[in-house]
């Protein structure tokens, strides 16, 4: 019976999915009849618009039964206590799947956001805007967001180009929207002259920074891709809808939530977790101790993701917060595109061991992670191997209880990955 309702469902939206979604074998968009899983893709969809972005109960409950078999449930009114069963019994030795506790509440956050109609209407409207549903394991979803684990997107809505998510090399370009000139001299230059060595620029469309980068991006030819925390068919801010069009036409501006979502301050703090995630590395140019960027740029270093910031007039507001990334978060002080380019080189997105090495950053070998939890892997990234992490720190980054983060220290501990240092845990690079 249940089943049946997913089918219902995939059928009531069949004709807008197959406008809006990109097969796993090619980066054209595809009639209904070709899409290889119609089900799976309308399982996935109906979750991101059922829960917040970034909730890491959903993510570990599709981690251990599948986004369909997920939906299923949802649409049969399973309770948490029933969800917990059915995970004990696919994967029993899974330590780390969410409690009947966790499921109750997170049911109680999800299903007064079921309604069937309303799905459809927001379906429906990214066919009209001509938005794509991209889905891990397509050609064009962007692997690297995958590593923030529970709390990666279950599905990514793009205008624009698609492939634009997997160029590389890329950056996030951040900082403030109330920029002062400096702060924009520097966006432009440092946009321009990135564009210019082949680099994709990533940024969150917002007004400041955000929108003196893209614009930098375009009118050097170069792509650029804006992440919103709304949906693709309101571009926000409303000032930047000229803009988000024109990136659009060439590059991508993306969300993963669905058409019809309104941005919320929390949705723009989960936004930034995606820019930090998708990218090679992130670069703040201007930042204030209150700037959201500061956001965008603790998601980077919990990641283990290169992390520069530029330094402006010490007497300068609007560039404390960058001073502060510089003194506390073990942020790599860049002046020009050329030493912001070198971060990626470094040790981001697609660098390879050599690099690694001959920056004194040597990778963890693969064997030593081969036998790590999910728990262990989330906490081992968040660790930094300067700045020693408290436990606090760890349980904001990763999302997980403080009795599971001090489990994974015990076993990173035990096998020479991290260490105490103070009153809080680094990582330990290979011997």
């Amino acid at each position: 019976m249940s089943a049946d309702a997913l089918s219902a469902l995939a059928r009531d939206v069949s004709d807008a999915l197959g406008a809006v979604r990109i097969v796993a074998d090619s980066r054209a968009p595809a009639p209904a009849s070709a899409t290889s899983d119609p089900e799976e893709a309308v399982a996935a969809a109906l979750l991101g618009y059922l829960a917040e972005p970034g909730d890491g109960v959903l993510g570990r409950l599709v981690a251990a039964l599948g986004a369909r078999s997920v939906a299923v449930g949802l649409l049969a009114g399973r309770s948490g206590a029933e969800f917990a069963e059915h995970v004990a019994a696919r994967a029993p030795v899974e330590a780390d799947g969410p409690s009947a506790r966790e499921l109750a509440a997170g049911l109680a956050r999800w299903r007064p956001h079921l309604d069937r109609a309303a799905f459809a209407r927001s379906i429906a409207q990214a066919a009209r805007v001509r938005a794509r549903l991209v889905l891990p394991g397509d050609d064009a979803w962007p692997d690297a967001v995958d590593e923030l684990g529970a709390h990666a997107p279950l599905a990514l809505w793009i205008r624009g180009r698609p492939e634009a998510l997997t160029e590389t090399p890329s950056i996030a370009l951040v900082g403030a929207r109330a920029a002062t000139g400096y702060g924009e001299h520097i966006a432009i230059e440092a946009s321009a002259g990135l564009v210019d060595r082949g680099f994709a620029v990533v940024s969150g469309g917002a007004y400041g920074i955000d929108g003196t980068a893209h614009r930098a991006a375009l009118a050097g030819g170069g792509t650029t891709v804006a992440f919103l925390a709304g949906g693709v068919d309101r571009f926000y801010p409303a000032g930047h809808e000229t803009l988000l069009g024109r990136i659009a036409e060439t590059g991508a501006v993306v969300s993963e939530l669905a058409c019809g979502a309104a941005p919320t301050r929390w949705r723009f703090l989960q936004r930034n977790r995606l820019i930090a995630a998708a990218t090679g590395a992130t670069v703040v140019l201007e930042a204030g101790m209150r700037s959201g960027s500061l956001n965008t740029a603790g998601h980077a270093a919990a990641l283990g993701r290169p992390l520069g910031a530029v330094p402006g007039p010490v007497t300068s507001p609007a560039s404390a917060g960058c001073h502060r990334l510089l003194r506390e978060f073990d942020a790599v002080c860049v002046t020009d595109a050329a030493q912001m380019a070198e971060l990626v080189r470094i040790g981001g997105i697609g660098a390879d061991a050599d690099d690694a090495a001959a920056a004194g950053a040597a990778p963890t070998p693969n064997h030593l992670l081969d036998g790590l939890t999910s728990a262990e892997r989330r906490v081992l990234d968040a660790l930094g191997v300067r700045r020693a992490r408290t436990i606090g720190e760890l349980v904001r980054s990763t999302g997980a209880s403080s009795g599971a983060v001090m489990g994974a220290l015990g076993a990173l501990d035990a096998t020479g990955l991290a260490a105490r240092s103070g009153e809080g845990w680094v990582r330990r690079p290979p011997d």
